[in-house]
């Protein structure tokens, strides 16, 4: 069952921005996008600092992205009680427990760091799918899309900016700071979840609700389980790309730091497709948008095998303008398709889905560059990503376009 969409002469960003739900909302999600990756990039430092190990920072990131695995399992949770208070009370863990930090400073207390960015996890698993489920009923359908491309243009847009502030944070004042820094945050998004005047059925099923009725609806529904499946292909070729990296760059002839640069402008290529998105969204559909997307993809990592700077710099900016695609269709596919008391988990199940296969493609990819010449492997990445769309039923996709549900997908 899926929600009807009302049809709205003037939908777009204009319209959204004027909601006052969506406004509050990414307003939220900058301020805690801020603390996120000012964080994300100082406990590396900071267990580096502490320890001296290469092997425990990199960790760090590990023990975020560890919690995902239980995407469809923590998503259940969001189906199972009140979403807003849900998303207000996850905040306030995170800011009562990250002052704990303040007790971390010698090598015997990174274990405490490391549990703290685990629950940190879990946390933002369950926020990313209450946040998921809570925003398909609190606005109309036909502004999903928008909302969805313009939360990933202000999360890439923290990206650009919040690591070098939490390393002028780490820098000046240690790693204590930053975590006071990010709690604050959290403090701010409370506020702001607080504000909030949504409507909320009262959830269905209990305890009775069951993690596997996420991963049945997705894999069973014709027009979700393309969209997620070409969505984990296309992330797990970006992770063999994204390990590839620093090889591009020494073959261009800079030093590992220039890696920054390619990633600043990925970067703004994210930026530039989250503001359209919207109206890409409705002129071709959630299929033809993804399927774009990865296409220019495929196109652009075959281009980073050219050791040429300029070429380097427009594969960057393509590839962020490509990958969003089909995460932003996919996302907006799942809240329209699934119904109230199943989107929680579903909106987490895909969300795993599509982004354990990243971290996969990293380590595949970081063991593949010691073995294989990575030109040759930017260009098999590239004719592999390019096959990845047909995946998709085109057909269909065809069909919807030439009706108003593909304007307004339900």
């Amino acid at each position: 069952m899926t929600r009807p969409t009302p049809p709205h002469p003037r939908p777009g960003l204009p319209r959204l921005l004027r909601n006052r739900t969506a406004t509050l909302y990414l307003t939220g999600t900058v301020i805690s996008g801020l603390g996120t990756s000012a964080l994300w990039l100082a406990t590396g430092v900071w267990v580096k600092d502490l320890t001296g190990s290469d092997g425990l920072a990199a960790l760090t990131l590990l023990a975020m992205w560890a919690p995902t695995l239980a995407g469809p399992l923590l998503g259940t949770l969001a189906d199972r009680v009140r979403r807003n208070p849900l998303l207000i009370g996850t905040n306030l863990l995170m800011a009562a427990l990250l002052p704990t930090l303040l007790t971390v400073d010698s090598p015997g207390d990174v274990w405490l760091l490391f549990a703290v960015l685990f629950v940190y996890g879990a946390a933002g698993v369950v926020q990313d799918a209450a946040e998921s489920a809570l925003v398909a009923t609190a606005l109309d359908p036909d502004l999903l899309g928008d909302f969805n491309g313009l939360r990933m243009t202000v999360t890439e847009g923290m990206k650009l900016t919040a690591p070098l502030a939490g390393a002028g944070v780490y820098a000046a004042y240690g790693g204590p700071s930053v975590a006071l820094l990010d709690a604050a945050t959290f403090v701010l998004a409370t506020a702001l979840y607080a504000a909030l005047r949504v409507r909320e059925r009262p959830p269905t099923g209990g305890r009775r609700a069951r993690t596997s009725e996420g991963v049945r609806h997705l894999w069973t529904h014709p027009r979700l389980r393309p969209l997620v499946l070409t969505g984990g292909t296309t992330m797990l070729f970006a992770g063999l790309n994204g390990a590839l990296l620093y090889a591009v760059v020494e073959r261009l002839g800079h030093p590992p730091a220039y890696a920054g640069v390619l990633a600043a402008l990925q970067g703004l290529g994210s930026v530039a497709v989250g503001l359209a998105s919207g109206p890409a969204l409705r002129r071709l559909g959630e299929r033809r948008f993804a399927a774009a997307g990865v296409a220019l993809t495929g196109v652009a990592v075959a281009l980073r095998a050219v050791p040429y700077d300029p070429a380097a710099w427009a594969g960057s900016v393509a590839i962020g303008a490509g990958l969003p695609c089909v995460l932003i269709a996919a996302l907006t596919a799942v809240q329209h398709g699934t119904p109230d008391a199943l989107l929680g988990r579903t909106a987490a199940t895909a969300s795993t889905l599509m982004f354990v296969p990243n971290v996969l493609g990293l380590a595949v990819g970081a063991a593949l560059v010691e073995l294989l010449p990575h030109q040759p492997l930017l260009v098999l990445l590239g004719l592999a990503l390019l096959l990845t769309p047909l995946q998709l039923p085109f057909s269909a996709a065809r069909t919807a376009a030439r009706s108003p549900s593909d304007a307004n997908p339900a």
